[in-house]
């Protein structure tokens, strides 16, 4: 088994259809073994509602006030409800052995999740914005200003029984916003979204990818 200090493996995938990665990962989790490196896969998704196994469709709106729009909604095996992936959004999917990522034991759930979502809070914190979790509504919020309360990083897993992980971690840097408004994000009717961009943190996507992939190698060894 690998070391638990070995780190995972950073993999840029680039623009890629979430179908596509979405098939990659679990190609890759049923492939691997006990001495296959953990990886980081950084990518951005063409415009695409995800649905969660718990999602209930009645969440991705319809009427008057969601235009018409060609935005596929796609089944997952992920937790939690309906999110928004698109272009200007950092997204990480974690593939790791959680066996390997504790020197005594397994890594469970609560751990991993919090893990990620520190990771994302120490990022934000290096552009002077502050992020807080939420009791049971896994993810980031902003935690003062204008825009207290308002999300702006979504968190969603797969966890086979045998420890293996994907799906991952979004946070929004600088985004068209306005698709977030034709569902209920995670389930939460009037729940606002935000992105970087809007805080006044106007900074490259690929600057953002890397600072988060590198925060969240710190937590996993």
């Amino acid at each position: 088994m690998l070391a638990a200090q070995t780190p995972p493996l950073i993999v840029p995938r680039g623009v890629e259809l979430y179908e596509t990665c979405f098939a990659a990962m679990r190609a890759f989790t049923d492939a691997r073994n006990l001495d296959t490196q953990d990886q980081l896969w950084i990518v951005e998704h063409p415009p695409v509602f995800t649905l969660g196994l718990a999602a209930n469709r009645s969440h991705v709106l319809s009427g008057a006030d969601v235009p018409p729009h060609t935005i596929p909604v796609i089944e997952t095996d992920r937790g939690g409800e309906v999110t928004y992936h698109g272009p200007g959004q950092v997204v990480i999917y974690l593939l790791i052995d959680l066996r390997s990522r504790k020197k005594n034991g397994r890594m469970f759930a609560r751990e991993l999740v919090q893990k990620i979502e520190q990771a994302v809070i120490n990022v934000l914190a290096a552009y002077n914005l502050a992020g807080e979790r939420k009791a049971n509504a896994p993810g980031i919020y902003l935690a003062d200003g204008p825009w207290q309360g308002a999300k702006i990083a979504a968190l969603g897993l797969k966890i086979r029984g045998n420890g293996c992980t994907y799906h991952g971690v979004s946070l929004n840097v600088a985004m068209d916003l306005r698709p977030f408004s034709w569902i209920n994000p995670c389930g939460y009717e009037g729940l606002r979204t935000t992105d970087m961009k809007s805080l006044g943190v106007d900074v490259p996507l690929a600057e953002v990818q890397l600072a988060l992939a590198e925060e969240l190698i710190l937590h996993f060894t």
